[in-house]
């Protein structure tokens, strides 16, 4: 170092290698610390020019807040953990996009954990949402028999639980009408004439499973049909579950002509299973699947599908975390959002429903 600086330079140097305090924005702005935080937290009792005047010194002088400091500060931390069973499912990813959209608008940061349907990953994900210091919870709980949920009743957080109900708990959910969707996703295939229709659903035990084996069961018994037990086969929400579930009702003696898969995942490896046997969709067999993928369209033939709202489930989560955060002693609630079939050409069509569907041929003049 050069000694013979001049000492302010010298000062003003070290401090532009350094990070940039609340009280150096303060100092350059000519306002007070507590105008600074006003200002950086949305708060009022600042008039327009010096909040404006604020944000410009804060830009000037690249000052990052120090967020762990204000939150504990503030006696909070506003981080929030998700943790979903499977980080590859597109339905699941889709509900953490609207998670964030909804947590960045209101300031809150998100740690995701990734339970691999594993209940050792999922309690290790909640100890260190808890060493984090977590304010709330956002849950799609594993499907796997040994999830245990205690834990969470003797730690003081808000839970809400997406798409499946966590075993022993009674927290908020937020859910697709599961059974709606697959009774409407049966009817279809129904409509189309087949009646020896087959279901791949998930685990036994699981409420979004049992919830769609029930629409399922449902449409049948309207139509009058007693579901042959063969033909309901159970797996896990993947796709290899998907592909051994179809290979196995492919191998029957009397085999399905139409088949709803009950996830995105298993849809995959069911179609996989179909290619493998140079099968043919939909004369040799047909497929509805619940979950509206952008692949869908894709597919030759594209795939009828039952649609959820995905990044509204997130939001709607989200959105009911913060108000559990406001309000702690409000009653539990279960939100049920809409589905909808979206009909596409893997079911082919029933001769009796064509003929309805062809336009009328116009009277010629005479």
């Amino acid at each position: 170092m050069n000694r013979s600086e001049p000492i302010t330079r010298r000062r003003s140097r070290a401090r532009s290698n350094s990070a940039v305090t609340i009280k150096d924005v303060a100092a350059a702005a000519k306002v007070s610390t507590a105008t600074v935080s006003r200002v950086l937290a949305g708060l009022d009792g600042t008039g327009p020019r010096v909040r404006q005047h604020v944000l410009e010194t804060v830009k000037k002088l690249n000052y990052h807040p120090n967020r762990l400091a204000r939150d504990l500060r503030a006696g909070m931390r506003k981080v929030i953990g998700v943790i979903i069973p499977d980080l590859q499912n597109p339905f699941l990813t889709g509900v953490v996009r609207g998670v964030e959209a909804v947590l960045q608008q209101r300031g809150y940061s998100l740690i995701l954990g990734n339970s691999d349907e594993r209940a050792e990953q999922e309690q290790r994900h909640l100890a260190v949402l808890r060493g984090e210091g977590a304010s709330g919870l956002i849950l799609v709980p594993s499907d796997t028999p040994d999830a245990n949920y205690a834990a969470l009743q003797g730690w003081d957080i808000p839970v809400v639980a997406v798409d499946r109900m966590p075993r022993g708990l009674q927290v908020d959910l937020v859910c697709s009408g599961n059974r709606e969707g697959a009774r409407e996703a049966t009817n279809h295939l129904l409509a189309h004439g087949y009646q020896d229709i087959a279901i791949i659903d998930g685990s036994k035990g699981v409420d979004v499973a049992e919830d769609r084996l029930a629409g399922f069961c449902d449409a049948l018994a309207v139509a009058g049909i007693k579901p042959r037990q063969s033909l309901i086969v159970h797996s896990n929400f993947r796709q290899s579950g998907g592909h051994a579930a179809m290979h196995q009702l492919m191998d029957l003696p009397k085999p399905p002509r139409a088949v709803f898969v009950a996830n995105n995942l298993m849809t995959l490896g069911a179609l996989q299973a179909i290619h493998e046997r140079g099968m043919d969709i939909p004369n040799d067999v047909a497929v509805v699947g619940f979950d509206d993928m952008p692949w869908a369209i894709s597919l030759r033939p594209p795939l009828t599908a039952v649609a959820q709202p995905i990044e509204e489930i997130g939001r709607v989560a989200a959105e009911l975390l913060l108000e559990r955060l406001k309000t702690p002693a409000q009653p539990v609630r279960r939100i049920v959002l809409s589905t909808r079939l979206i009909v596409r050409s893997s079911c082919g069509g029933h001769p009796a429903v064509s003929n309805a569907l062809e336009p009328k041929p116009k009277n010629k003049p005479a």
